[in-house]
């Protein structure tokens, strides 16, 4: 049911942020309790989304096997499950500080509604982007106990980051969603306009990533790796054509998690040479 390599998606710009923050490596409690709270959020939306979806999977010959409609877990095992790591996570944010605490069920309330966006907007993208988006800003928050506006940069770019890589994982479902009153850009577009509107959301990622560089202050090593970065959603982009989707597996799942992790590994690189 639960995909743990997913939480790396968001996890890097997480960490990138928090070094951001304190300007090196935060604290060994701090970097426990934000990985603490990234997985038990990730775990929590994904177990919340194979509950809402669970009628809609089933009539989807793409996602039929998953748990819930094939019948390996019950619904009550998911609820619970849901629960429990809704708990965690409100736990784990206050270990952080009182404003994570507060801040904690707005965050939960955003992971889990994204569940629902399908059924009446076809910008539900941008909204599951938003979901992993405030990470980099939840964990400023962690660290530093306020909010600077400058690391919305990064927020904005997450978003429009995962808003493009869930329009073309979207493209699997054009048919589907099309037949099923479901919204989605492939559906209000087709496959083409999906394609256009994902590589404008990634150039617009790129953007604000060269934003943060520059409102930080952060040095070459940090652009070299939003240049490889660059080069990595090229290379994703080619992989998915409206008339050959047969690789979008290895976009979506493969180069996304390379992406977060080659981002994190640039920024924390200036950072720490930077001391």
């Amino acid at each position: 049911m639960i995909k743990w390599e997913h939480s790396i998606f968001a996890l890097p710009f997480a960490l990138s942020a928090a070094m951001i923050a304190a300007g090196g490596w935060p604290t060994r409690w701090q970097l426990l309790w934000i990985v603490v709270c990234m997985v038990s959020a990730r775990s929590a939306a994904m177990a919340f989304n194979r509950i809402a979806d669970q009628q809609i999977d089933a009539a989807n010959p793409r996602t039929k096997m998953r748990a819930l409609p094939a019948g390996a877990l019950s619904r009550t095992f998911v609820i619970l499950f849901v629960i429990l790591f809704c708990a965690i996570f409100v736990v784990a944010a206050a270990q952080l500080n009182r404003l994570t605490l507060y801040l904690s069920p707005v965050a939960l309330a955003v992971v889990l509604l994204y569940s629902y966006t399908k059924r009446f907007t076809r910008w539900s993208h941008l909204v599951l982007g938003l979901a992993l988006g405030i990470a980099p800003a939840a964990a400023w928050i962690a660290v530093r106990g306020s909010l600077d506006v400058r690391i919305l940069l990064l927020t904005g770019a997450v978003t429009c980051w995962v808003a493009g890589f869930d329009v073309l994982y979207a493209c699997q479902d054009h048919e589907f969603d099309c037949e099923n009153g479901l919204y989605s850009i492939p559906q209000a577009f087709g496959i083409g306009g999906a394609l256009f509107a994902s590589r404008v959301l990634h150039f617009a990622a790129l953007l604000m990533m060269c934003a943060l560089v520059y409102s930080f202050g952060l040095g070459l090593v940090a652009m070299v790796g939003i240049a490889v970065v660059a080069i990595l959603l090229t290379y994703e982009q080619s992989l998915v054509r409206a008339n050959d989707l047969s690789r979008l597996n290895a976009a979506f799942f493969t180069m996304n998690g390379v992406i977060a992790v080659v981002f994190f590994i640039f920024v924390s690189a200036d950072i720490l040479m930077r001391r």
